[in-house]
């Protein structure tokens, strides 16, 4: 019964796809359009079984079958490899598959093409027995065969395709195979039918200015007795633009030009990406064919010296590096994940992305297309590069297929290393708008594109030197490292340097693959591939939110919000091409609860949506918020930006109510009775309000806790988180119905002073003025324990400050002020499970949080500002390079100083200055200068 289903919904899609095809015909402007048949299906979301042999590896020795478009070791088939194995048995891998097809009587007498979209590695092709052509060698490539005399019309067909896993050419295998990412097996790409009448067009280039002139080479095929070529311009909504246009061609023309120039087009950009779509007839001999394609107006021009400029207008790319990849399906993909991704690089304020390192799918071009993305388009290498008869090829194919995208800016001929020089003039030679070449990782044409230098690098070179820079990759973002970590820094420098046109992140997502042989865990094959801002399936990590902030092109000058604040905002245009006029802008206001109340908010309110300001790119100007009279009654002003098309720009928060103030609506210093004070051997002990609290007289510490419902084992505090004080003494006093112990240091103690007082609530209060061990350090602040695991176990926290994400020295950018929750997770960033915000870490601008357990809750408020909050320590990923900041001992702390992190190839002090260590700088080391920090605990259980 399956098999039957299978093959009736199979006979269903040779069916619609014919009915298309025919639909295609029919809706041509003046005659006969190519028809498009699927073989396979379009994508990895839409497949068709064809029958398939596996000659080495899982479910190898056996005629099956398998989906096309797919890499077979996702179907359980061949064996897994990363490209940096040493495995030699992929060397003996091959898919052989086999598809049956119909095709109509009536193509007898057309052209009839087979076209793979991409096949890994070597394609040999045979259609009823016999060979289609030479073995295609390369994997991301486009490639055809007329297969034309080798049909039954009217009858079945049989089509026999065997792919070799490696090629048989060592450059090849060098280029693409033995590189730092997956290999996989298969047709992962689609198989279609492309049929033309015997005289037809057979691409087109365009070259459209900005300035409206437009230049087309129109390759043709089987011109007999000489024709005319004419061509008519429309929107995107069917409009005609401009008059149409033609030239006249010849028997056995191959090519030809045709040249016109528009009034006033709409220009592509990345900001507003407009395309028009070219419609060429051949009338030739009584025969007629047509044939589209879509672009945009647009000029590139590389200025020596100066800049990438597209439409007049400097380009500073804010980019990503980008492998076509999807955990369950491999380098099979489809249009939505196209979409999906294109939507979260524009989400994240990217206006470019990097191929890496191959060309993608046509889908993906599509959707940079129509959303706006710049691309830099790329010939395979890394390290090693394609000989040059091969490369010679895959150049063509290349450059064929992706020509007309207006959104590739630059080609890439290979990657680190993998230049073959002698393949430079082929793309100059056969793209007719004269795109900027380079080679990533390499100065050349006047680019610098090196990877992975430091901030503020050269001696006469990068940014010290004359070339145009944009590093192709840099901030390397293994685990949580790099990309937002950094960014800031390098965005302000590059955006600020004339000759820097900014850079490409690396990379965008964690390359984790299903293992069919391992139970479908995800593997990224240990550090080989957990580099990305996002994880396997587009989770969203720290940095994803931090360089949304930082790449925002609407940037806000700091601004503290005080009693006098008049609502006024400065603020620069960071767009290339738009106003701030055409964006839109909206502020609230919020009050927020506190630990005891499950809602985040008690009250808010909201402005009427308004446009920005009159600010051109690249200039600063003011944003006046109308706020109501009672503005300063709220915690919160938020403010969002949108583009032109209702995007989110970012969303920015200010605090109005600072920690003392929240922490006086928090905290209840009263109480039916005084609270109590006794000693106890070595100890004091506190008690008011069922709370009863013991502190050593030595160290003035917290000992344990109990209340009338039993122990919280919350303690062993305070211990300063870099250095050691032991107090003289420890005094216990009442004062007034308060208790007070007061530790009394010496002058060389880094402790100036520690208070504890118990309030007749119940309510503990700590003060403590210090100074750290040196000058310059990682970690300043205290330390408390609490067991992370056992019958008092964790399970969530719910605080107020900056979230959801925790925060590194230089990545503090990317959260908001709010009142936040989430439940307990032990998650290693870039490692399975991808479980997003982490739970453990440093988090900014703490307010309170109640902590809650498995026993009884922990509240703390904090009386300060500039106090992180610091959850346990999270464990160290599969290698730890320069990713695993210093923690402090203990389990709870409460930080003014914590660390940066570093990336996979450089430390963090390395990445500019807030990598740099923290500096607290007094000669004088009194009270008065020491730093301060109080916190107040409710050991109650309410």
């Amino acid at each position: 019964m399956n098999a039957l289903i299978k093959l009736m919904m199979k006979s269903f899609f040779k069916i619609g796809m014919i009915i298309l095809a025919v639909l295609s015909v029919v809706t041509g402007v003046n005659g006969q359009t190519t028809e498009k048949v699927f073989l396979s299906g379009t994508g990895s979301d839409h497949t068709v079984d064809w029958q398939f042999y596996c000659t080495a590896g899982r479910n190898s020795g056996k005629w099956t079958t398998i989906p096309v478009p797919s890499n077979w070791e996702l179907q359980g088939f061949g064996k897994y490899n990363y490209g940096l194995d040493k495995d030699s048995l992929r060397g003996h891998e091959q898919g052989l598959y086999k598809y049956n097809f119909e095709v109509p009587a009536g193509w007898k007498g057309k052209v009839v093409d087979i076209v793979f979209d991409g096949s890994m590695t070597d394609t040999k092709v045979a259609v009823n027995g016999r060979l289609a052509g030479v073995v295609h060698q390369g994997s991301f490539y486009r490639f055809r065969y007329d297969i034309s005399k080798l049909l039954q019309y009217g009858k079945s067909n049989l089509l026999e395709v065997t792919v070799s896993k490696e090629s048989a050419n060592k450059s090849v295998n060098m280029a693409e195979r033995h590189c730092d990412f997956w290999l996989f097996g298969g047709i992962f790409r689609p198989v279609y039918l492309e049929v033309f009448p015997q005289e037809h067009i057979n691409g087109m280039a365009i070259d459209a200015k900005a300035d409206g002139h437009l230049s087309t080479v129109i390759r043709l095929a089987g011109v007999k007795d000489g024709g005319k070529l004419t061509a008519q311009l429309y929107d995107l909504a069917g409009g005609k633009f401009g008059d149409a246009f033609s030239v006249e061609v010849h028997r056995g023309d191959t090519a030809a030009r045709m040249e016109a120039r528009f009034s006033s087009p709409q220009t592509w950009s990345p900001e507003f990406p407009h395309l028009y779509k070219l419609v060429v007839t051949l009338s030739a001999a009584g025969a007629v064919h047509t044939a589209d394609q879509r672009f945009g107006f647009r000029t590139i021009e590389l200025r020596e010296r100066d800049g990438i400029y597209v439409n007049g207008v400097k380009i500073k790319f804010k980019g990503v590096c980008r492998h076509s990849f999807w955990p369950s399906s491999g380098r099979a993909l489809n249009k939505s994940l196209s979409i999906l991704d294109v939507q979260m690089m524009k989400d994240m304020n990217m206006n470019a992305v990097r191929m890496s390192h191959y060309p993608p799918d046509d889908h993906f071009l599509d959707v940079c297309d129509s959303l706006g993305l710049f691309v830099l388009d790329e010939l395979t290498g890394w390290h090693h590069y394609y000989d040059t008869e091969v490369g010679t090829k895959l150049v063509k194919e290349m450059i064929e297929k992706d020509v007309n995208h207006p959104s590739i800016v630059v080609w890439d001929n290979g990657n680190e290393g993998g230049f073959n020089f002698d393949l430079d003039p082929l793309f100059d030679a056969l793209d007719l708008q004269q795109r900027p070449l380079i080679h990533p990782w390499a100065v050349f044409r006047h680019t610098d594109t090196q990877h992975y230098i430091n901030y503020d690098y050269g001696n006469g070179t990068h940014l010290h030197g004359h070339d145009i820079v944009f590093p192709t990759e840099f901030l390397h973002g293994l685990y949580d490292g790099g990309m937002g970590a950094g960014l800031h820094d390098f965005w302000e420098q590059m955006w600020h340097e004339p000759l820097s046109a900014g850079g490409f992140l690396w990379d965008f997502s964690d390359e984790a693959v299903v293992r069919t042989d391992k139970d479908s865990v995800l593997d990224s094959d240990g550090d080989h591939g957990p580099d990305g801002i996002l994880g396997p399936y587009r989770e969203k990590e720290g940095s994803y939110y931090s360089v949304k902030e930082v790449w925002s092109p609407v940037v806000i000058e700091r601004r503290e919000i005080t009693p006098a604040f008049d609502g006024k905002l400065t603020m620069e245009n960071r767009w290339l091409y738009t106003n701030t006029d055409q964006c839109h802008f909206a502020w609230s206001l919020k009050k927020l609860t506190g630990p005891y109340e499950r809602a985040s908010n008690t009250g808010i309110k909201a402005g009427m949506g308004f446009a920005g300001p009159d600010i051109q790119p690249g200039q600063r100007g003011v944003l006046t918020l109308q706020l109501p009279a009672d503005w300063h009654d709220y915690d919160v002003l938020y403010l969002t930006a949108r583009d032109p098309f209702g995007r989110e720009i970012y969303t920015w928060s200010w605090p109005v109510s600072r920690p003392e103030m929240v922490a006086r609506r928090i905290v209840d210093t009263t109480g039916s009775k005084g609270a109590a004070l006794s000693e106890q051997d070595d100890n004091y002990v506190l008690t008011a309000g069922g709370v009863r609290a013991v502190f050593n007289k030595k160290s003035g510490k917290l000992l344990t806790i109990n209340n009338e419902k039993g122990a919280i084992p919350f303690a062993g505090g305070p211990v300063l988180s870099a250095g050691n004080a032991e107090p003289l003494q420890v005094h216990g006093r009442k004062e007034g119905d308060n208790i007070v112990l007061e530790a009394v240091y010496d002058k060389q103690s880094l402790i100036k002073e520690l208070k504890w007082t118990m309030y007749p609530s119940g309510w503990l209060k700590m003060e403590i003025y210090y100074f750290p061990v040196e000058s310059d350090f990682d970690l300043l602040g205290v330390n408390f324990s609490y067991p992370e695991k056992g019958k008092d176990s964790v399970k969530g926290v719910r605080w107020m400050g900056d979230g959801p994400y925790r925060v590194w020295k230089n990545r503090m950018e990317g959260v908001d002020l709010g009142v936040w929750e989430k439940a307990y997770n032990n998650t290693i960033t870039g490692q399975a499970p991808y479980v997003y915000p982490e739970f453990k870490g440093y988090f900014s601008n703490f307010y309170w949080m109640r902590l809650e357990t498995a026993g009884q809750p922990v509240t703390v408020v904090c009386g300060n500002e500039d106090v992180f909050l610091r959850l346990f320590t999270p464990a160290n990923p599969f290698k730890t390079y320069n990713v695993a900041p210093a923690f402090p001992d203990g389990d709870i702390s409460f930080m003014q100083g914590i660390p940066p992190i570093g990336t996979k190839s450089q430390k963090a002090e390395r990445l500019g200055p807030s990598g740099a260590k923290n500096m607290y700088y007094a000669y004088y080391k009194t009270k008065e200068a020491a730093k301060q920090m109080t916190l107040y605990f409710d050991f109650s259980g309410k």
